[in-house]
């Protein structure tokens, strides 16, 4: 048994992404993971403009909208883990992110997005061909929200916005680990399984809120001549995972399942910025986010004395950020239109022991004269946590966003 967990603890320091509090919620994206986010180290929730839209932290910047903005985005990360003389790595794609805003005038502004969260995903084969074991571990866990947004200025003082937004979760986990032929590593109380079969526990469940359909974000933005600044406040709620556990013997033989459900308190979030424009086109910015976690997270856990929980410690986000904005004259040479970014960023996950330091360069290209926008951003850092096993992870990604912007519902020459 303890050559598995021991196998199973080598493999948890791989992923696509992080292997990090896998047993738990996973690695948290963190809010507003598009292109153009992303490239200025994910700073500038207070940075207002045509090309802006949703931010699922500020809803209330929106509100300062003139056209329609709709942004799809992708992800291909690497991510590799090193101790001593072992080196992994793994490549993964995924869609963190896409959003709409539509301006209507007087009446605000609404938007939508879908949001990963949280997400976790590996599937790794562990062989020991001298003691003849082996083991399979798979994890496949991602909670999505879809958020619908809305914004408006104040009538009587137009450089204030308010906004609010409703989350709405989705989901599914599932984790598979099976032990090889041989089972002598299994514990004495265990000793009954010792069969020529493969035993596989198998874990799976839904995400949803508990006793609400949604938790809320709650936002005000102030658009200065040359500052602009915003708050919000997003309120604490309870991840609800239903999870039926089977106990299988191969492919026929199933014990009978069990069920139980595991709530996890998520505290609320405090998130602030500013950004600060000179020279008109020239912006530099900083986002702060903050939560204070006071309960442990239950873990999937289940069989072979995996551990029951995952200890928490405040969880915060610091980015700094800076963006040239690209001239909006078509006449002009392409690569002043061009949009450059760079940013950096501190984050202390909700893990314990668990920080992520990062950077990363962008650029958005112009595609044609309709505002649509090609955006390109290069990230890359590392995880460093105190644990007794002493991995390392480092990890680089390409994110690519495509960004329309246009005057849907008017008619042309309005």
């Amino acid at each position: 048994m303890k050559k598995f967990i021991s196998a199973l603890l080598c493999v948890s320091s791989f992923s696509f992404a992080s292997m990090i509090g896998l047993e738990a919620l996973g690695q948290e994206q963190i809010a507003g993971g598009s292109a153009a986010m992303a490239g200025r180290g994910f700073a500038g929730n207070a940075k207002t403009g045509e090309t802006e839209g949703v931010s699922v932290v500020n809803p209330a910047r929106q509100a300062f909208d003139s056209k329609v903005v709709l942004n799809l985005n992708f992800l291909l990360d690497v991510s590799t883990a090193d101790r001593s003389n072992s080196h992994y790595t793994k490549t993964g794609v995924s869609m963190p992110s896409m959003n709409l805003s539509f301006p209507m005038g007087d009446f605000g502004t609404i938007g939508l997005s879908l949001w990963q969260h949280y997400a976790a995903s590996v599937r790794e084969d562990v062989d020991n061909e001298e003691e003849l074991w082996n083991a399979e571990i798979e994890y496949q866990s991602s909670v999505y929200e879809l958020v619908p947004t809305y914004a408006i200025r104040l009538p009587f003082y137009r450089a204030v916005s308010l906004g609010a937004s409703a989350h709405f979760v989705l989901g599914s986990f599932t984790r598979n680990l099976t032990l090889g032929p041989d089972n002598s590593a299994i514990s004495s109380k265990d000793a009954w399984a010792t069969t020529s079969s493969d035993i596989s526990d198998y874990v799976s469940g839904d995400w949803e809120i508990k006793h609400h359909p949604a938790y809320y974000t709650f936002a005000a933005q102030y658009r200065g001549r040359m500052a602009s600044y915003f708050f919000s406040f997003t309120t604490p709620y309870t991840l609800k995972n239903d999870l039926e556990y089977n106990f299988r013997f191969s492919e026929t033989d199933t014990l009978a399942p069990t069920k139980c459900t595991r709530e996890i308190k998520v505290p609320a979030m405090l998130a602030t910025g500013v950004n600060y424009r000179i020279n008109k086109r020239h912006n530099v910015m900083a986002d702060v986010a903050w939560r204070a976690w006071d309960k442990d997270i239950d873990n999937v856990a289940g069989s072979w004395d995996m551990s029951k929980v995952t200890k928490t410690q405040n969880d915060f986000n610091i980015s700094i950020g800076y963006q040239r904005d690209g001239s909006d004259i078509f006449y002009d040479a392409y690569w002043d239109r061009i949009t450059y970014r760079a940013g950096a960023w501190y984050k202390n996950w909700y893990v314990e022991d668990v920080s992520e330091i990062g950077g990363s360069i962008g650029a958005g290209f112009p595609l044609g004269r309709k505002g649509m926008m090609l955006d390109l951003a290069i990230q890359g850092g590392v995880r460093l946590t105190d644990d007794d096993r002493n991995w390392s992870e480092s990890f680089i990604g390409i994110r690519l966003g495509l960004l329309g912007v246009g005057s849907w519902g008017k008619t042309r020459g309005q």
